[in-house]
């Protein structure tokens, strides 16, 4: 059965646009070829960290939210730490509640636009 979980990624600062977004599609690919399904992807761009990572104060945030197979999660875990890319990462299975609040979310985003 399909979970729903959603995943964030810091990339480290010294990144080109390009190499963001290869990064970025090889993620969505990755969840893509093993049976997920994407329902939605934000890109937050350069942030601050809250706290110095591997001598880094800044990083590129990406959000994708996506459906998977519960076993599919510590695949993705390999993939992030085996990526030089990225610095930090977090996956956690969203509850109903939490589905509905980044549903309600998003309708907002949309109306703003």
């Amino acid at each position: 059965m399909l979970k729903n979980y959603e995943t964030v990624f810091i990339a480290t600062p010294v990144l080109s646009d390009s190499q963001i977004k290869e990064a970025v599609k090889k993620y969505r690919d990755f969840i893509t070829e093993n049976g997920g399904e994407i329902v939605h992807e934000e890109n937050w761009g350069l942030k601050k960290l809250a706290y110095p990572i591997q001598k880094k104060t800044t990083g590129f945030y990406n959000l994708i939210q996506f459906k998977a197979n519960p076993e599919f999660v510590a695949k993705l875990d390999v993939q992030y730490r085996r990526d030089e890319r990225v610095i930090r990462y977090l996956t956690f299975v969203m509850d109903k509640h939490a589905v509905e609040y980044a549903e309600k979310r998003r309708g907002n985003k949309n109306e703003q636009k």
